[in-house]
């Protein structure tokens, strides 16, 4: 790939990080959508969405831990099922159209979820009911967690908005169980992934480098600064862009 693609690749990311870490994510979906709108190699794509998912998760985990504590039972019920999920989904080597059009799938859902948080006002959400019941957890766990070994995303996108719909905790309390479900799925794809001997990009060490940067500016600033609505509508463009590439 031409180095200058790797430049332009090196500086997407590093927004999609910002942007992400700012509420908890790892970023997989728009380190996809980067990939898919250059070209990169569809082998490529997922061992080098989830090595940068793990640096990001991992710097959104600390620094939202810090600031708002963790909600042990928002994250374990649903990892105890997603981590065996993830690896296995790591392992599996999906046809190359059938990857296309799964990732595409899950970048337009990515996309309707920016998109609808940008339309919220500030108004009582759903009453907090607490935790979900232990087995509904695990199936919702085993289910995201196949999705992000297949796919290389964390599964943050999808256990987020879930935590706070169904009412089973605020904003505020899903923080830092994303951030850590994000990461123990990224790592648990990547070692069932690894067990393939994936390619990997030669430019994987600097793009790591500049979603750290990414990250531990986007956790320390927080939503409140990063967060607005036309930034996160212009990232919601790309991955339906991406997303409509990947599928067709």
């Amino acid at each position: 790939m031409p180095i200058e693609n790797d430049i332009l690749l090196g500086a997407l990311f590093f927004a999609a990080a910002m942007l992400y870490s700012s509420v908890g994510h790892g970023g997989g979906s728009g380190y996809l959508a980067a990939m898919a709108l250059l070209g990169v190699p569809p082998l490529m794509m997922r061992p080098t969405a989830l090595m940068m998912n793990i640096g990001v998760a991992s710097i959104s985990l600390y620094k939202f831990a810090r600031a708002a504590g963790f909600r042990w039972r928002l994250f374990l019920p649903f990892a105890v099922t997603s981590v065996p999920m993830a690896f296995i989904g790591g392992r599996i080597q999906l046809p190359v159209s059938w990857f296309g059009v799964l990732v595409g799938v899950v970048l337009l859902f990515s996309a309707a979820r920016l998109f609808t948080d940008t339309l919220r006002r500030d108004h009582p959400g759903r009453a907090i009911t607490g935790p979900p019941p232990v087995w509904l957890a695990l199936l919702t766990g085993a289910g995201i967690g196949l999705l992000s070994g297949l796919t290389g995303v964390g599964g943050g996108i999808f256990i987020s908005p879930l935590i706070v719909l169904m009412g089973w905790g605020t904003v505020r309390d899903s923080a830092a169980p994303t951030a850590a479900f994000i990461l123990v799925n990224s790592i648990s794809g990547l070692l069932g992934l690894l067990t393939r001997h994936p390619a990997l990009p030669d430019a994987l060490p600097y793009w790591v480098g500049a979603v750290i940067v990414g990250g531990l500016i986007g956790a320390s600033l927080g939503a409140r600064r990063l967060g607005n609505n036309g930034l996160r509508r212009a990232l919601a463009a790309v991955l339906v862009i991406a997303g409509i590439k990947m599928v067709v």
